[in-house]
């Protein structure tokens, strides 16, 4: 019995990056299967809970760089969803297994305050790109649906049921064939050059005052050597400004005179204050050194930017986060515009994603349809050590690709700053000696838009 919960969890933990041996999410949850099999709902519940609570641990492993006792309890929290599909598959079967997956995924996902969808299952599948290109109908859900479908069709055949794995077998044929079909078409439109700047700046020193000077000069001097590709936008991460944007004026003059020198536009992260409240941004400096308009992130991190229901508890706030303030909520999807390549009359539509705003695909979706031709992603992924966490954040941004059929442009101040087509193929990044972690550099490349 234990085997099986054990060996469930680690075939799921192995199919996520960083070990991304994608394959086993087909059969990661066949030994689950087997264990709840002819058990009581309690039972069923308890061993699913198990399973869940290994994955999560192995997967999520990362956030011990933050906080231990943050980890334990997010994944105690998380494997309740394993645990409500267990009863599931033990009430209604393991053919209702895909269903009873995607509504929990769903959930688990969108809830209010503890929604996190960070480790969906379909995410596990972001290089098989065939595969994934349904994710323009279904989302990631629908990818999660076929995983589980393929440990159902399995699990029944080994009980000589072999009806699921043909039909099974005929749909992920379809989905293959669809996904060929979408990765052939399209081409042609617009393009713009975009460079993305990765500071790599220890958390240790983002916020000491003497190293502003330092933290200023080494974006400065990495944009300038950027301006030898000549792009038509170059990217800084998010909070790469070591202050508070326009408070601390003398920082950010330096900034604005900088775009003003290179005679190109900049994107930077910055923190803004305005009416005594607090905002994690992304703010647009033209070529003339002016600020042209201001992002402020829509949904802010829970416990990390704000405490919820910290206004009725103020001593809870003050547990969680001492004595620092609390970052306000922006309000609107706000829409950049660059010049695009080689045609100073072109102006692109673009909008930008902060943090892990990437992994919630209604706000990606509703920045296109506020007009963005493409996303620009601005993070800041070293928190979490040399870990699998940058690549599975930027799994999500993968999907969010597909979903909305835009390219995006990721800029971590370390993580993984890189390039995706419209078709989710990561084709350029930031690299030095096959790592993308905890190294300084920038990387130009072209992002072509319909």
């Amino acid at each position: 019995m234990l085997w099986k919960i054990i060996l469930s969890g680690l075939l799921l933990i192995f199919s996520f990056p960083n070990f991304n041996l994608s394959l086993l999410a087909f059969i990661g949850f066949i030994p689950l299967f087997s264990a709840v099999e002819n058990k009581s709902p309690k039972k069923a519940f308890l061993i699913s809970y198990a399973a869940g609570f290994i994955f999560y641990l192995g997967t999520l492993y990362w956030l011990c760089h933050v906080t231990v006792i943050g980890l334990i309890i997010s994944c105690l929290y998380l494997a309740i969803y394993f645990g409500i599909f267990g009863i599931a598959i033990n009430r209604f079967g393991i053919l209702a297994a895909s269903i009873a997956w995607v509504i929990l995924e769903y959930i688990q996902a969108n809830i209010s305050i503890m929604g996190f969808g960070w480790a969906s299952l379909g995410y596990s599948q972001y290089k098989n790109l065939p595969l994934i290109q349904i994710a323009d109908f279904s989302g990631v859900y629908g990818v999660s649906f076929l995983i589980m479908m393929m440990n159902a069709a399995i699990y029944r055949a080994f009980k000589k049921s072999f009806k699921e794995i043909v039909i099974t077998a005929l749909i992920l044929v379809a989905v293959i064939g669809y996904g060929m079909m979408r990765e052939n078409t399209g081409g042609g439109g617009s393009s713009v050059k975009i460079s993305v700047i990765q500071g790599n700046i220890p958390q240790k020193l983002k916020w000491d005052p003497e190293a502003q000077g330092m933290i200023i000069e080494k974006y400065v001097s990495l944009t300038k050597m950027s301006v030898l590709d000549d792009p038509n936008l170059i990217v800084w991460p998010e909070t790469s400004f070591p202050g508070f944007f326009e408070t601390d004026k003398e920082i950010t003059d330096k900034v604005l005179n900088l775009a003003k020198e290179i005679k190109i536009p900049i994107l930077i992260g910055v923190n803004t204050e305005k009416d005594d409240r607090y905002f994690n941004s992304a703010v647009l400096i033209s070529s003339q050194g002016e600020i042209v308009d201001q992002y402020d992130k829509i949904h802010l991190v829970p416990f990390g930017e704000y405490v919820p229901f910290s206004d009725n508890f103020p001593a809870f706030h003050r547990l969680v986060l001492g004595e620092l303030g609390e970052f306000t909520p922006g309000a609107e999807f706000k829409i950049f515009k660059t010049q695009g390549h080689k045609d100073t009359r072109t102006q692109v539509s673009f909008g930008v994603l902060i943090c892990f705003e990437d992994i919630f695909p209604e706000l990606a979706k509703k920045f296109v349809k506020n007009g963005a031709k493409f996303l620009i992603v601005i993070t800041n992924d070293a928190w979490y050590g040399k870990s699998g966490a940058a690549y599975q954040h930027a799994a999500c941004s993968v999907f969010r690709a597909i979903e909305n059929r835009v390219p995006i442009v990721r800029c971590a101040n370390t993580g993984y700053s890189c390039f995706i087509d419209s078709k989710g193929k990561i084709y350029d990044s930031v690299e030095e000696k096959n790592t993308h972690l905890f190294i300084t550099g920038y990387k130009t490349s072209m992002v072509n838009i319909k």
